[in-house]
């Protein structure tokens, strides 16, 4: 049962990543899954009520953190309310890994973006919109291609996952 829950929490990751890579927004509904899904997967995964008690404060700090973010206008509200989401995932001290590999991987994803959009877009992507508002010279980048790598990345080291997986 756990494996499902921790497949649904990967599944959502990726589907937030595609949309914000095809759309730059992430729906309120992926985030709000993915709180759905903590609530579901930590009583049954063998922490206990105060580890758990303490992954919420890590979630609601992580909001705070990254709305003030968004308010300064560094990341979107859609990328803000994943960061959060994936957060109360990576409990403590898990949380460092995930921004440490979010940023590497959002960093590594802002440069290759800037190389390439200082050259013609192929013929061939014309036919995708998003290819378009992805490579459009001056263009956001989708932040939350980070945070799903990052989460998935950061993810098997969480005292959720090790819990689960009897090495923590």
């Amino acid at each position: 049962m756990l494996s499902l829950l921790f497949m649904g929490f990967a599944l959502l990751m990726l589907i937030a990543a595609f949309y914000d890579m095809t759309t730059m927004t992430i729906p309120n509904w992926i985030s709000g899954a993915l709180i759905i899904l903590f609530v579901l997967t930590a009583p049954l995964s063998g922490l206990g009520w105060s580890a758990i008690g303490f992954q919420v404060l890590i979630g609601l700090a992580a909001l705070a953190l990254t709305i003030a973010m968004f308010a300064f206008g560094w990341i979107g509200g859609g990328d803000a309310k994943l960061f959060a989401a994936a957060a109360l995932w990576m409990g403590w001290p898990g949380l460092f890994m995930f921004a440490a590999y979010a940023a590497l991987a959002g960093g590594a994803l802002t440069i290759i973006l800037l190389l390439a959009r200082k050259y013609p877009m192929p013929s061939h992507l014309h036919a995708w919109k998003w290819s378009a508002r992805l490579l459009k010279e001056g263009g956001d980048v989708p932040y939350g291609i980070g945070i799903c790598v990052g989460a998935l990345l950061a993810f098997p080291e969480t005292s959720l996952f090790l819990t689960v997986s009897g090495s923590g």
